[in-house]
């Protein structure tokens, strides 16, 4: 390992120590299951205590950054992060910046617009028979009338998930992590009272048959359609209205 020990503010050690090592991780000076050196080392190089460094640690480990192992061979070493590690984090990561009001709905939603179109495009030419049945058995599900919102909205996020895992790209799917599987449960909840189930199902009837067919340009065009009846409805369920006004569907 051949970090640079650079002097530290005394304010924030243990921030400071972390983003020096997660630094040293993500430009490759700390490698994949390569060990680091004990508390007692990192604390004499950084001169800062051993509770400070057990700080630094934790905040690194809560971000899935490395994993520590008990017995002769153990000690703390990088951790290999893969999809699922990677998607679980941005999925918290965007919920709280939602939450926090950092981005908002609008952003996302325009975010999500365009990955979803270029999604479709690519499923439409890369799907396989195991994308396309995926795609049926969650727009079977949606079919299901005693379904609940809950479920609904479950089988939601699954058509989604399929059209992305169809693209056969996996920064793709990593990506729509943040506008889909993490917001669509809100969105669903926000504009459930105002949506049309039919309809939905209908659009994800269209984007299937413009997928099976291998036509991308129709692909786009009825995931576009989808994006506007969503964002439609969930401008609907944030308007104040009259009293006894139904939404048209």
């Amino acid at each position: 390992m051949a970090l640079d020990y650079q002097p530290l503010n005394r304010d924030g050690l243990a921030r400071q120590i972390a983003d020096s090592l997660r630094t040293a991780i993500l430009t490759g000076d700390l490698s994949v299951d390569e060990r680091l050196p004990t508390e007692t080392d990192l604390a004499a190089r950084y001169g800062v205590s051993r509770p400070t460094i057990r700080e630094a640690l934790k905040r690194l480990a809560a971000q899935n950054l490395i994993r520590s192992r008990r017995g002769p061979a153990g000690g703390t070493f990088v951790n290999r992060i893969g999809l699922t590690e990677a998607r679980d984090s941005l999925r918290m990561m965007v919920t709280l910046m939602v939450g926090m009001d950092a981005v908002t709905l609008a952003d996302v939603a325009e975010a999500r617009d365009v990955l979803e179109r270029v999604c479709a495009r690519l499923a439409a030419t890369r799907r396989g028979p195991a994308d396309l049945e995926a795609l049926r058995a969650a727009l079977a599900e949606q079919r299901d009338p005693a379904l609940s919102d809950e479920d609904f909205c479950a089988a939601d996020v699954r058509f989604h998930r399929a059209v992305v895992e169809a693209t056969g790209n996996a920064m793709l799917g990593v990506q729509m992590v943040g506008v889909v599987e993490a917001l669509q449960p809100v969105l669903n909840m926000i504009i459930h009272r105002v949506r049309a189930r039919p309809r939905i199902v209908a659009h994800h009837a269209a984007i299937l048959a413009a997928i099976e067919a291998g036509d991308a340009d129709a692909a786009e065009a009825a995931m576009g359609a989808l994006m506007a009846y969503v964002g439609e409805r969930a401008g609907e369920a944030q308007m104040r209205r009259r009293p006894g006004r139904e939404p048209d569907r």
